[in-house]
């Protein structure tokens, strides 16, 4: 789906219904080696049903991926995304340390990939869960992120569609951008975009680019979307082995 993380649309906002908000997130990603595409499936399938087991973990939504990462119909049988939401950065820290969960996941992927982020603004909710910046939460001068989720009206959906791609090859185009990869709860009507970015300023220039925000404007005025959430991140952490993707240590995210 296009990236929606224009600094017009973001801002801070309560859940529906009062729900306490997280303030920390990790997402994982896995391309599984072909002996466990069978598990990663059934992780998928699974993901709704199963409740985090790990009290730190407030919400967890397990996601698919188009083929190769992308943002397409074409499904990929062999790669999945796992977003967790966690009251602080610490609690996040500690279930990637310790989290059997994540144990399992590395030990079956050919590649893999954990990104500690903290909310630095964020809008909407996912499932009726919200993110909140931490008071201190500043936008520093090393990567950042930003995750756009959408649940689309049926009604919509081919009209949507029919906007991704300008805004998506834009988006794998855009200057500064490491990676973006295309997620999904559902085929077609609950997708999601992750991107990582190596500033600030090229995050602020994709957002205010022709196709992706001729995408935000469609979607704004013609009600595309029942829920969406669009949220931006300081990356704390980014550790793993994905293609293109350099993994400094961890003390040195905020400073690649």
């Amino acid at each position: 789906m296009p990236e929606a993380g224009s600094t017009e649309h973001v801002g801070r906002q309560a859940a529906p219904g009062g729900r306490p908000q997280a303030r920390s997130a990790v997402l994982m990603l896995a391309v599984w080696r072909p002996r466990h595409c069978a598990w990663g499936m059934l992780q998928l399938i699974r993901g709704p049903l199963t409740r985090p087991t790990d009290p730190a973990v407030r919400w967890r939504k397990v996601l698919g991926s188009g083929h190769n990462g992308g943002f397409g119909l074409r499904p990929a049988w062999n790669r999945l995304g796992l977003f967790c939401a966690f009251d602080t950065p610490e609690s996040a820290q500690r279930w990637l340390n310790t989290s059997r969960e994540v144990t399992d996941w590395r030990s079956r992927a050919a590649h893999w990939l954990t990104v500690l982020l903290e909310p630095t603004a964020s809008r909407g909710s996912w499932s009726g869960h919200a993110l909140a910046p931490l008071e201190a939460a500043t936008r520093g001068q090393g990567l950042v992120a930003s995750l756009t989720r959408a649940s689309i009206h049926p009604r919509q959906a081919r009209r949507f569609w029919s906007l991704s791609p300008a805004a998506e090859h834009a988006l794998a185009q855009a200057p500064g951008c490491r990676l973006a990869v295309g997620l999904g709860e559902a085929p077609l009507l609950r997708q999601a975009t992750f991107s990582l970015w190596q500033d600030q300023s090229s995050m602020d220039a994709y957002a205010r680019s022709g196709a992706h925000l001729e995408a935000i404007r469609q979607a704004y005025s013609q009600g595309f979307f029942s829920e969406s959430m669009f949220t931006r991140f300081r990356v704390l952490e980014l550790a793993g082995d994905w293609p293109g993707i350099d993994t400094p240590h961890p003390a040195q995210a905020e400073h690649a």
